[in-house]
């Protein structure tokens, strides 16, 4: 009896998963738990098997309530929580947070990293926002400024070599961004 009861637990747990969106480990958690039932349901054939077609009628359930929706629709599993606008406004707050950091002998390889990666995320949030890249045309210019520079070579070595530009770029967007706040609130 305990058996069965923790079966029915793991695969409710499953179902529960599966329906707040992640579909693939659930299924094989929902499989999983149901050949850990059938095992343990092996003495007794009365109160597993009733459990594990439940639970597998609820987990095929849920995956196919969220495949009706559409992949951009806000209830789809895999749709963005925010719309465009609320990711630049997400992205320039990530290349805010490193204007009070610098590039000390502990940290300089991640520190330029982290600005290279916030601008590149503010590059694509620019880019994908519902105002267009168009609407950003000085802030994606001084990124590809920059890529040209760095020549597609990311490396610690070459972030170090075009230090300067590299945080230079980040507070001409940054400045840029503090200009035009209704671009991004």
């Amino acid at each position: 009896m305990r058996g069965a009861a923790l079966a029915a637990l793991t695969v409710t747990l499953a179902a529960f998963a599966v329906g707040c969106g992640g579909e693939e480990k659930p299924s094989a958690t929902a499989s999983a738990s149901a050949s850990a039932s059938a095992s343990a349901s092996a003495p007794s054939a009365s109160a597993p098997p009733s459990a594990a077609p439940s639970a597998s009628t609820s987990a095929s359930a849920t995956p196919s309530r969220g495949a009706s929706a559409s992949p951009g629709s806000p209830s789809s599993p895999g749709a963005l929580a925010s719309p465009p606008a609320e990711l630049v406004r997400d992205a320039f707050a990530g290349l805010q947070a490193t204007l009070g950091e610098s590039c000390t002998p502990g940290n300089c390889a991640y520190f330029l990293g982290r600005v290279y990666d916030e601008l590149h995320r503010m590059d694509r949030a620019m880019k994908a926002d519902a105002k267009g890249p168009g609407h950003f045309p000085e802030p994606i210019a001084l990124i590809v400024k920059l890529d040209k520079e760095l020549g597609g070579d990311r490396s610690f070595e070459n972030l170090k070599k075009h230090q300067t530009t590299l945080i230079s770029t980040r507070d001409e967007i940054n400045s840029w961004m503090q200009d035009h706040p209704d671009d991004y609130r």
